[in-house]
């Protein structure tokens, strides 16, 4: 049975009632039935038809655009840079050797909650995902509060934020917004389309962590630097240079263990990537001991360094590979299967 003949049955059988109050009645309550597809045995399935009020339809878009903004710039910078927030992830506690998948699970969950919340016919699930990022967020900073308190935690390339209280509050209001967008949106409908919208997401990060590994290898050094006040050259044999924020306790780790390596014939530089007058005393309390170049703006822009601690392998000028980890078996390994360590 389709809607229309539904409808018209109905209004067949007030008809023929006589009375018009009836008449009346009847025809309204059919019509505020739709049908809106066939069931597997051909019979039409009835579905309550969506009307709400205007203020509700639009706090709801009003979330969805806050929500879907956010998410968006998070998942697409995650989905972009997975190696890059790598580093954060291991250095936020989560187990390193797990970080680079995390970095693009997370980068494809944030995108598709961003796409399915923006679209109506999807916008409750892309607010349930949302809202359960968010929720998981939350308790994994909280549990590890004591130890991040203070480090850098931001996911929106315009906005700086610190694990602190307003971590929570700014998580809450997020929160928040996914509850009214989810709360006042319609029923999903089509499982198909939210699946191939998580399929071209998938797809999409997939394809830009390739192209970003492909990007990595083979980059010509400048042929100088200057460090220690005297032209270094990069272009013989194996250089490791490790970059270093001096304010940085997670660099400060790394810089010791590096320091306790078997360099053999490997040199090593070190590059502040901020505040370079800070530079040598932080390579005296690592006893890392080698000689340090201020010339941050030319490798990073040669190199397009993740962050902090990072490090680049260099052979005859060209690059080898460049570190993101320094936790746990890492660096030593991927030193020792490049030839860099003994």
């Amino acid at each position: 049975m389709t809607a229309r003949s539904a409808v018209c049955e109905c209004a067949a059988e007030a008809s023929s009632n006589g009375k018009m109050s009836q008449r009346m009645k009847l025809s309204m309550a059919c019509v505020r039935v739709t049908y809106s597809y066939m069931g597997s045995d051909g019979i039409a399935l009835p579905v309550d038809s969506f009307d709400q009020p205007a203020w509700k339809t639009a706090l709801s878009w009003l979330g969805a655009v806050i929500v879907a903004v956010l998410f968006l710039a998070s998942g697409i910078w995650k989905a972009t840079d997975p190696t890059g927030w790598a580093v954060k992830l291991a250095q936020a506690k989560f187990p390193q050797d797990l970080s680079v998948a995390g970095a693009i699970v997370l980068g494809i969950l944030e995108t598709t909650a961003g796409v399915l919340v923006i679209v109506p016919r999807f916008r409750r699930w892309g607010a349930w995902l949302a809202g359960g990022l968010l929720i998981a967020f939350m308790v994994y900073i909280g549990f590890y509060y004591n130890e991040l308190r203070g480090q850098d935690c931001s996911c929106f390339p315009w906005l700086k934020r610190t694990v602190g209280p307003m971590f929570f509050v700014g998580d809450g209001l997020m929160l928040a917004a996914a509850y009214v967008a989810g709360r006042w949106s319609q029923q999903v409908r089509s499982k198909l389309g939210a699946f191939l919208i998580v399929a071209a997401v998938s797809v999409f990060a997939l394809v830009s962590y390739g192209a970003e590994q492909a990007k990595e290898t083979g980059t010509k050094a400048p042929d100088n630097v200057v460090a220690d006040g005297k032209p270094y050259s990069l272009q013989r044999g194996k250089i490791f240079i490790y970059f270093f924020d001096p304010e940085c306790m997670h660099c400060l780790e790394a810089g010791r263990k590096l320091a306790k390596l078997n360099w053999g014939d490997t040199r090593v530089l070190g590059v502040p990537s901020r505040m370079p007058q800070f530079a040598e005393n932080f390579m005296r309390m690592t006893a890392m001991n080698s000689p340090v170049s201020t010339e941050w703006a030319l490798l990073n822009k040669t190199f397009s360094i993740k962050g902090t601690p990072g490090g680049v392998a260099l052979e005859n000028g060209h690059e080898k590979a460049q570190l993101t980890q320094f936790e746990g078996s890492e660096p030593d390994a991927t030193l020792l299967r490049l030839g860099f360590i003994r």
